[in-house]
């Protein structure tokens, strides 16, 4: 009597995106919050560094070329992005469009600057707004990919996981939200924003998978499981 089809061969074989792709995206958005402290402390010094309230605000900095490299990078990934060959695959492909444009806006458009002599002679208060309905837009998206459309056809273990991932999303970005409204800086919520829709993509791209898989060939005895 033949097996039946494992769940994880069925979306193999209907994929169109492959694993790579999503780890890909999950990857720039875990080390993200980290390269940007990074090289603003290396090229800025700790003192400026202080000044960068939120992540949008390292536009202003040396890593400037970071940020804005990293939103159009994942903008290119989301555009590309195709997911699953079924009755969902135009949900999958329209909310990656969105979130891809959203991250353009939200590199072409940026927030305050942290001084006042930093502020581009272009910049309008109107480039502020367009920035954070760009940013609550991404967000959004990132909340729907991980709530929504992972946990699709997902029964296992991982169904909690995405969800998990996109009531932490929705936390961190209100906890943004109210600490901004009052003043307060809004990198830590932010970042941790970003981490939980990286969370969520590295588990849909199996990156615990890949990891093992590395680990097999280096460390005898070692499995890789789902």
């Amino acid at each position: 009597m033949l097996n039946p089809p494992r769940r994880q061969d069925f979306e193999a074989d209907n994929d169109e995106s492959r694993y790579r792709h999503r780890q890909l995206i999950g990857y720039i958005g875990l080390f993200l919050p980290f390269v940007l402290i990074l090289v603003v402390h290396q090229r800025d010094g700790a003192e400026y560094s202080a000044r960068l309230e939120s992540i949008s605000a390292y536009y202003y900095s040396g890593a400037n070329a970071a940020f804005v490299g990293t939103l159009i990078s994942l903008a290119l990934l989301l555009f590309t992005y195709r997911g699953y060959r079924n009755q969902h695959q135009w949900a999958d492909i329209l909310i990656a469009c969105i979130a891809g444009a959203a991250a353009v806006v939200a590199a072409a458009f940026p927030t305050a600057a942290p001084l006042d002599s930093l502020t581009p002679p272009w910049w309008t208060e109107t480039t502020r707004r367009v920035h954070y309905g760009a940013a609550t837009g991404l967000f959004s998206m990132f909340a729907i990919f991980s709530g929504v459309m992972f946990c699709l056809g997902t029964t296992n273990w991982r169904k909690w996981i995405y969800r998990g991932c996109a009531i932490a999303i929705v936390v961190f970005v209100l906890w943004a939200w109210v600490a901004g409204r009052q003043g307060e800086p809004i990198f830590w919520p932010e970042s941790g924003a970003v981490m939980a829709f990286a969370i969520s993509w590295l588990v849909k791209g199996r990156a615990h998978r890949s990891i093992a898989n590395s680990l097999r060939s280096v460390i005898p005895g070692s499995h890789s499981r789902d």
